[in-house]
């Protein structure tokens, strides 16, 4: 190396081309991930446009089963179709994931008359649905495809084929399913959720069928989560403050339902109205003269998620709602921290 040498011919590059060349190389990847995502787009826009009575024929033979809904694909098709017979099962249609390979191996017989098969192959000619295919034909089950290929063996066999648009894949190569895979879980999203309305399902049966987690939560009713009883904070009108703030305290909720003479509803008293009538008069006067006579209130039978909603949903949120039956009396009162307990918020 002679003087004038400064970094030898294996040394790392300066600092600065390394920055420069990681720089350059996040400004691919984004070009990259926005060239996908403007491919899928495209593709569920061509798919939206293309759709046809073809699709209600396919909804009205789904809606139409007694039994269960069959879906099956191989390969990446495979995994949209298990994602696709979930997404059935929890929105009100039973269904189940069969592999094509296994069917014909004995899960043949798990699809039996009254069921229906909802196949998904991109190219249409997967040679491991054949057997699934001859099966349906047999036992007089309906079929239903989702393919790009209308000419196919699976299009030809299928009662009702649903096409997918022509829409080049986004990976250099044009190889690895991506918009295709998108429009397939794109289109099943679509049947669940006509056949949701189809069947009239409502949040009850949603509930029913998820009860665990943060969704189940949020779908239970707030009879479930209220308090009740002795546990209420009530008082009449004319209840003095001295006696209402000993109410309040002793409760711990913070607030105070005031009922007219038939039991109904007059309103409420806060922490927040408390300190908007702070003054010496205070203890002097009555309950009714500080109330809230328009507070917000909910129903027993309201969703835990909607009644959050009601709490949250402004600029001041309030921590309490006071639960009323069909005559506007005070049955129950929900609490903030009841639906955090509840998982809820």
């Amino acid at each position: 190396m002679t003087a004038l040498d400064t970094h030898p011919a294996d040394a790392p590059p300066p600092l600065s081309a390394r920055a420069g060349a990681a720089a350059h190389a996040a400004q691919d990847d984004l070009a990259a991930a926005r060239a996908v995502l403007e491919a899928e787009r495209h593709g569920l826009a061509a798919l939206a446009a293309t759709l046809n009575g073809d699709f209600s024929s396919a909804v009205a033979t789904l809606a139409a089963v007694t039994g269960r809904v069959v879906v099956s694909g191989m390969g990446k098709s495979g995994h949209i179709a298990r994602k696709i017979a979930a997404t059935f099962a929890s929105t009100g249609t039973p269904a189940l994931f069969v592999h094509p390979a296994e069917a014909s191996h004995g899960d043949l017989g798990m699809i039996v008359p009254g069921d229906a098969i909802l196949a998904l192959s991109n190219s249409g000619e997967t040679p491991e649905l054949a057997d699934l295919i001859a099966h349906a034909a047999r036992f007089a089950i309906p079929l239903i495809a989702i393919t790009a290929q209308p000419n196919s063996a699976l299009a030809d066999a299928a009662d009702v084929t649903l096409l997918l648009p022509a829409a080049p894949e986004a990976c250099p190569m044009g190889l690895a399913p991506t918009p295709s895979t998108t429009m397939q879980l794109a289109l099943g999203d679509a049947l669940a959720v006509a056949l949701l309305h189809r069947h009239g399902f409502s949040p009850t049966d949603f509930h029913a069928i998820h009860p665990g987690g943060k969704l189940g939560a949020r779908l239970k009713r707030v009879a479930a989560l209220m308090h009740t009883g002795a546990a209420l904070p009530v008082a009449t009108q004319d209840l003095k403050m001295p006696q209402a703030l000993l109410l309040m305290t002793g409760k711990g909720f913070g607030c105070l339902c005031v009922t007219a003479a038939d039991g109904t509803l007059a309103g409420i008293v806060t922490d927040g109205d408390l300190r908007r009538a702070m003054g010496p008069d205070l203890l002097s006067r009555t309950v009714g003269e500080i109330m809230n006579p328009a507070p917000l209130t909910t129903r027993p039978d309201t969703l835990a998620g909607e009644a959050l909603r009601v709490m949250t949903d402004r600029a001041r949120p309030i921590t309490a709602l006071f639960v009323l039956d069909e005559a506007r009396r005070p049955v129950g009162l929900l609490h903030i921290h009841d639906l955090l307990r509840a998982g809820v918020a």
